[in-house]
């Protein structure tokens, strides 16, 4: 029930979720902050099977043909959902420090965008 909860809990908050195949979900997210706000693209998450003992370890963006995308310069890289997506690397080590909620996930992804 794992990647079911934290569908769930991402419908909960307004999202229209896909799901690619088994681990993976997609769904489109207007950034809220940082260099790239405003920009309405696909993001993907590989939810663990654990969920929630553990976290998705990072964002996937669908990032090809969004214009003025600015990524980082560190810790990023081709990603398993496919050839227009790029997959940042950023962990969340004060998972156990929060609620394990998509909610507090989806808080993170905020703050990764924020700090851009």
């Amino acid at each position: 029930m794992a990647r079911a909860d934290f569908i769930s809990e991402l419908k909960a908050l307004g999202f229209i979720i896909q799901e690619p195949d088994t681990t993976k979900i997609q769904f489109e997210y207007e950034i809220p902050v940082g260099k790239n706000i405003g920009k309405k693209i696909m993001i993907g998450f590989d939810v663990p099977a654990d969920f929630p003992m553990n976290c998705p370890p990072g964002p996937n963006f669908k990032s090809a043909g969004i214009s003025g995308w600015v990524e980082p310069p560190q810790n990023i890289h081709n990603s398993g959902f496919g050839q227009e997506w790029r997959y940042w690397s950023r962990p969340f080590p004060e998972w156990n420090k929060h609620e394990k909620s998509a909610k507090v996930y989806m808080a993170h992804i905020r703050n990764i965008l924020a700090k851009m």
